[in-house]
């Protein structure tokens, strides 16, 4: 190798580097290849992959899972969509560089955004490495606000007017998530079946529709070193409905010190200095003026919905299309476990705010 010569690492698998990089050539002048690709860890859905040039560049990329996908899921034209829309937002997004419906270009669609740097906090010690508990309790904060902030996006003034039906959310979120639970091939869990029922018996008046991300909570956010959300990550499934669905949910991923089970498993946001769960529920009634008196309902219905989604992760893992097949049959049992412990603690939920 010459002095000055670039070195070509592997490519990961689920990207095309000739047709990629020929594809950003085209939209970013400054693009210096080679590319290096780096898949990112922690995407249970889509992929998402680091590309850096050799001029220090750097960009996002994500695409669908390898292999068969689940009907109506994966929607790269959809994210984008989304994304690009809420940028001019008072939302904080990353930028987007572009949206790829060419399956010749990758062997499927994909889009690409700038990167935002940022912490992801997964786990305590995560926590413990970037923030002391001033940065904690600013991180809560920060938080919480964001989601207020995106529920109070104007969806006509975005060009979002016509993302999805606005009315009856949650009956069609049961519908939508209950057939891919039973599209999954994990096996019966009854529990799933009975809280699936026990919802469409007793759905909350929806009052109001907003933008609702789907999946809003600590690690998919991009965290300032002071403790602000730099990005709102994985708007994969977001679509209009009930607000409170999107706060039900982030409880559902908020763990208290002393709690039996958390969905996030390490349960970073126990740490000194982040708030509470019931103060972050009061922090976003007081700043939005939302009624969220019957958010015990909203939390049983995240704790079931993430059981859904879990049950198409567990099947990706099983089928071997998530990137990771030596590990693949231990991570697949893993995921069974916690759909089964998601829809037990969806029961609990529901026996909590029974008559």
């Amino acid at each position: 190798m010459t002095a000055g010569e670039a070195t070509i690492v592997d490519t990961p698998d689920g990207v095309d580097r000739e047709g990629v990089t020929a594809w950003l050539t085209q939209r970013i002048p400054s693009l210096s290849p080679p590319l290096t690709f780096e898949l990112i860890a922690g995407g249970r859905s889509n992929l998402t992959f680091n590309i850096t040039d050799t001029a220090s560049g750097h960009w996002v990329l994500r695409r669908p899972p390898l292999g068969k996908v689940l009907a109506s899921a994966h929607d790269m034209g959809r994210e984008h969509r989304i994304i690009a829309a809420l940028g001019p937002s008072p939302v904080p997004v990353p930028p987007v560089v572009g949206l790829c419906e060419d399956i010749e270009v990758n062997g499927s669609p994909f889009y690409v955004m700038d990167y935002v740097a940022g912490s992801v906090l997964r786990t305590l010690d995560e926590v413990d490495s970037a923030y002391d508990a001033s940065g904690c309790q600013a991180i809560s904060c920060s938080l919480i606000d964001t989601l207020a902030e995106i529920h109070a996006v104007d969806v006509g003034a975005v060009g979002l007017g016509n993302l999805g039906k606005r009315d009856d959310y949650i009956a069609r979120q049961l519908h939508r998530w209950y057939g891919q639970f039973q599209k999954g091939e994990i096996g019966e869990i009854p529990s799933v079946d009975r809280v699936h029922d026990r919802l469409v018996a007793a759905i909350p008046p929806q009052r109001e529709s907003t933008i609702v991300h789907g999946d809003f909570r600590l690690d998919n956010c991009l965290l300032s070193p002071s403790g602000e959300v730099a990005a709102v990550l994985d708007w994969e499934i977001c679509t209009l409905g009930d607000p409170l669905a999107d706060l039900g949910l982030l409880m559902v991923y908020w763990a208290d010190p002393g709690d039996s089970f958390a969905a996030l498993g390490a349960g970073p946001t126990t740490a000194e200095g982040f708030l509470r769960r019931q103060e972050m529920l009061d922090r976003y009634t007081e700043t939005t003026g939302r009624d969220a008196s019957a958010i015990g309902s909203y939390v049983a219905f995240g704790y079931w919905k993430l059981a859904c989604i879990l049950t198409g992760v567990a099947t990706r893992y099983a089928a071997g299309v998530m990137g990771d097949e030596d590990a693949a049959d231990e991570m697949a049992k893993g995921f069974i476990g916690l759909v089964r412990q998601l829809a037990d603690a969806a029961e609990q939920s529901l026996d909590e705010v029974a008559p």
